[in-house]
């Protein structure tokens, strides 16, 4: 865990700079927030352009962004590598319909190689409309090396 506030403060603006620099996010237009070690929100807003042929969002939507929620909830624990996903299971429990979305992802276990986070979305509502589970792992990729990271 990380224990100095300056340098938990810079590697948390660094992973929103990072996120915020990702070329898939010009696709899918949304801010990630990470207020606190192993916590992080990611809002964005469902538009019609992210609707499957009956009229809600594609699963594309989902996985993405409780993917990345829970990913970035893991890698705000480690200050020095890049973590990749090694597995996802999703669970979608009701259609998402446009408006604004907030994933909202928590570390669960890990803290050397491997790690387990969660993650929700909270729909236009207020409602939880799906949940996943991933499992992430150190990668060789120093986060100092990755475009967006030293940004912040």
């Amino acid at each position: 865990m990380l224990h100095d506030p300056a340098v938990v403060e810079t590697h948390f603006r660094g992973l929103e700079s990072l996120y915020a620099a990702a070329p898939i996010n010009q696709l899918f237009k949304s801010r990630l927030e990470i207020p606190t070690s192993g916590l992080a929100r990611i809002h964005f807003d469902i538009e019609e352009a992210h609707y499957h042929a009956a009229g809600a969002a594609h699963g594309t939507s989902y996985f993405k962004m409780l993917d990345d929620a829970a990913f970035y909830a893991a890698n705000s624990l480690v200050t020095d590598r890049f973590l990749l996903t090694t597995a996802f299971n999703l669970l979608l429990t009701r259609p998402l319909r446009a408006g604004p979305v907030v994933a909202e992802g928590r570390w669960v276990s890990g803290q050397r190689r491997v790690f387990v986070a969660d993650a929700r979305l909270i729909g236009p509502d207020g409602e939880e409309v799906a949940r996943g589970t991933g499992t992430f792992m150190r990668s060789r990729i120093p986060l100092a090396d990755l475009p967006g990271y030293q940004d912040a």
